[in-house]
């Protein structure tokens, strides 16, 4: 039974999640409350569609710079919805728009957009790009993706997870198989965080990051998850609740496409690699997905339903973070 508004209220408001005009550029930087609180309450705005109540929320419209490098479906979408269902406004800035870095410093960008939003969103090549927004905003930053983390990818992962599987702790067993790359950066973190057990697997010289993995090592030592990385993807599947891959190629990397091909074949996530999950184990993926590549026309066909659960998680865990951010 969803929560009444003026509960909601309260829980947005409350001072427990120090979220109130917070970046959000890595998962490093935010405890397992502020994961949890982004979780709990995007799963209150689902159950409550409280886009369809009056005017609830902001006194005027906040408005939301959606800063991007990389073109995209989900993210735009799903952030420009947000804004749409919590009565604000975003304001799409595409690379010809601002030429960030090129035409225009990212520190003049960031105190630029201060001036006339009230959050930006950026969706960049480097990491060194949105923290170095954050630095120099007065206004929230929110990492949309970069190259080394896309900590709002997580949160739809982590919900979905949760709805799936059942409260997120050291019952919850997750497997990621492919690329050492952002998503899994992300992952690392969230699941460490949260005491959720979490193997990789990957091929040689594609590991994550080793400030990602020790983070995550650090993080699980209080929560108890148990953080397995190897190059063995049955290994890494083996009773797993949960089989989660990625594009092989990022964007940037296409002209590699051939080559990590070769390379990640025997990382696809198929029946026979599923075959060694847990029974009823689901497969995720961040999308776009690749099929007969990273994942089987198979098991995507089987598994449509909670990879699109996986995709529409991002508007609530989205709408989720905008609130508790911005507040009311």
């Amino acid at each position: 039974m969803p929560l009444p508004v003026e509960q909601l209220r309260e829980l947005i408001t409350t001072d427990v999640s120090r979220w109130r005009k917070q970046n959000c550029v890595s998962l490093m930087d935010h405890s397992a409350q502020q994961i949890r609180a982004v979780l709990e309450l995007a799963s209150e705005l689902k159950a409550h569609d409280l886009q369809r109540k009056s005017s609830v929320f902001w006194d005027y419209p906040r408005t939301l710079a959606m800063l991007f490098q990389k073109s995209s479906l989900r993210t735009r979408v799903s952030f420009e919805v947000s804004m749409a269902h919590l009565r604000g406004h975003a304001v799409y800035l595409s690379p010809d728009d601002v030429g960030l870095g090129i035409r225009e410093s990212v520190a003049d960008v960031a105190h630029g957009l201060s001036r006339w939003v009230d959050a930006i969103t950026a969706r960049v090549y480097h990491h060194s790009m949105v923290t170095s927004l954050a630095a120099h905003a007065s206004v929230p930053v929110i990492n949309a993706l970069s190259d080394q983390e896309h900590p709002i990818q997580a949160f739809a992962d982590l919900l979905t997870l949760q709805e799936h599987c059942g409260r997120l702790g050291n019952e919850r067993h997750l497997a990621y198989v492919g690329d050492g790359n952002n998503v899994l950066h992300a992952l690392l973190i969230g699941c460490a965080k949260l005491g959720v057990n979490i193997r990789a697997a990957y091929p040689k010289g594609y590991e994550p990051a080793a400030e990602y993995v020790e983070a995550a090592l650090q993080a699980a030592q209080s929560t108890g998850a148990h953080i397995t990385l190897s190059n063995d993807p049955a290994e890494a599947v083996h009773q797993a609740e949960a089989v989660y891959t990625d594009v092989w190629a990022s964007m940037g990397q296409e002209h590699e496409k051939e080559e990590r091909a070769a390379i990640f074949a025997p990382y696809q996530v198929n029946s026979a690699l599923l075959a060694h999950a847990a029974p009823n184990a689901i497969a995720m993926h961040c999308l776009p997905a690749h099929r007969e590549e990273e994942i089987s026309s198979e098991v995507m066909t089987l598994h449509n339903t909670t990879i699109f659960d996986q995709a529409e998680n991002r508007l609530h865990t989205q709408k989720a973070l905008l609130l508790l951010i911005l507040g009311l």
